[in-house]
């Protein structure tokens, strides 16, 4: 925390579930100065924080202080209660007020021995990880002939019967997208592969990784148990040992793996939301929610997934606070806990806040790494519409567009936008992301200063716009 804490002086002193619609895009941004002669037609305040967001390097620190401090963050463990100290400390330093924890409990899950090796025809070895939520294999192992699966399509029309005893291995390939569309289809195979295969009798499921890369890292992310059959076992497999796995069965070899997994549930745990505010100086009950999600996985140190969303909310924050702005509505910052398992820390606030949700009056999430933003896509209603509006072409200078689809906001923003909250989000270009997602390689080496300082001053101006103006943002949304 101490080098947060000297960042944040210097600063003074200087003054990462997916959407679909991407459209080819080109970086139009531009320097600080730049950026600022360009918003004319906006207000100075706006002008302001631009300017002081693409000359500094707030999320940058934010992000690197979580990153390098507490490292990863699985939900549950003891890292991600450090993470929840972290945040208090850094959320009082940016000089955000009533900062607390809510805190939830969870059930606790750990990762264990994760080897796997083909047995016959060509012995070597195979780089896997197990999926989080995944039952463990006896500790000897299970070997087993592969029952080879192209696509997850492939194993849901397969007869119920017929893979006794077999390990399944379902391959598929995902699209690189902008907005990582192709995540969504990509990802069922890891939802409910290892449900789908026990039907039909399996032993045990691998699947090539849910990304988009060929490094050898394989990306683990949680799966889901159909509680009417059995719990079986299910890992992923880096790109590359998909591919030679994949070689091996296409020349009409059969395939003998050995598979050992041995992970464990560790019962209850805590984990928590850290909540602060800029209170609102004329409407202090009325909230705009920014946020990002203080848990990770466990293989990397959540830098893209996601170090750089807290980085980004507490940066925009910073910046409007460095600027000397008290903001009419209350902005809220939240850092919420154990999002990587389920959702969770959001379903937490949207049932302990379920009373206040009507003065929720806008929320949105940075969870999608640190590209930089292109697009605004809306989920808000009636006359919000024309705010929103209003914030993409503030954002012009920066390479953002007003989008056409819709968005709940972000996976944390999600259970609260089912309630009513209006949402909206800032899009950020994730073509390269689900290289690093889930993996060892999501580092912190892999954010840009100068992307990530876009994103602070797309946030700022967003949460400051939304808290100043009086339009309704939930006009025709369900409401509390």
């Amino acid at each position: 925390m101490r080098h947060f804490i000297s960042a944040l002086t210097l600063s003074f002193i200087l003054a990462g579930c997916a959407e679909t619609g991407p459209q080819p895009h080109q970086d139009t941004r531009t320097t600080p100065s730049q950026a600022a002669a360009d918003v004319e037609y906006v207000s100075p305040e706006v002008k302001t924080l631009i300017e002081t967001s693409l000359s500094g390097t707030h999320a940058y620190d934010i992000t690197q202080s979580l990153t390098t401090e507490v490292g990863p963050r699985l939900a549950g463990s003891e890292a991600e209660a450090r993470a929840r100290d972290w945040a208090v400390e850094a959320f009082k330093q940016v000089g955000l007020e009533n900062v607390r924890i809510e805190p939830f409990t969870i059930s606790g899950w750990k990762r264990g021995v994760e080897t796997a090796e083909i047995i016959t025809p060509y012995p070597q070895a195979m780089y896997i990880t197990a999926l989080g939520g995944s039952v463990a294999t006896p500790d000897t192992g299970i070997e087993a002939d592969i029952a080879y699966f192209p696509t997850f399509d492939d194993l849901v029309e397969a007869p119920l019967d017929g893979l006794e005893g077999k390990i399944v291995f379902i391959s598929g390939l995902m699209k690189k997208a902008p907005d990582g569309a192709g995540y969504g289809p990509a990802n069922r195979k890891r939802q409910s592969g290892a449900s789908e295969a026990a039907k039909r009798g399996a032993a045990a499921v691998v699947i090539r990784s849910v990304g988009t890369d060929s490094r050898r890292f394989p990306h683990t992310g949680q799966m889901r148990y159909d509680e009417t059959v059995p719990k079986i076992p299910i890992g992923a497999l880096s790109a590359p040992d998909a591919d030679q796995l994949e070689r091996i069965l296409e020349a009409g070899e059969s395939v003998r793996l050995k598979l050992t997994l041995t992970p464990r549930f560790a019962g209850d745990l805590p984990s928590g939301n850290v909540i602060g505010e800029i209170i609102g100086s004329e409407a202090p009950e009325e909230i705009v929610l920014i946020a990002g999600h203080l848990d990770s996985w466990d293989l990397g140190t959540g830098a893209i997934d996601d170090g750089a969303g807290i980085g980004i909310s507490l940066g925009a924050a910073q910046v409007i606070l460095e600027a000397g702005l008290r903001p009419r509505r209350t902005i809220r910052v939240v850092a919420f806990g154990a999002e990587e398992v389920g959702l969770l820390g959001g379903f937490a606030y949207a049932e302990k806040h379920k009373d206040n949700l009507h003065n929720h009056m806008l929320a949105s999430e940075s969870d999608f790494g640190a590209g930089p933003i292109y697009e605004v896509k809306s989920g808000v209603a009636g006359e919000g519409e024309d705010v929103v509006r209003d914030i993409a072409r503030a954002l012009a200078p920066l390479g953002v567009t007003m989008g056409t689809a819709r968005s709940a906001g972000g996976p944390d923003i999600i259970p609260m936008h089912a309630a009513g909250v209006p949402a909206m989000r800032l899009q950020q270009d994730g073509t390269d992301y689900f290289d690093l997602h889930h993996t060892p390689d999501d580092t912190f080496d892999k954010i840009d200063a100068d992307d990530i300082a876009q994103n602070v001053a797309g946030f700022a101006v967003m949460a400051w716009m939304a808290s100043e103006t009086e339009s309704d943002f939930r006009a025709d949304l369900k409401t509390q």
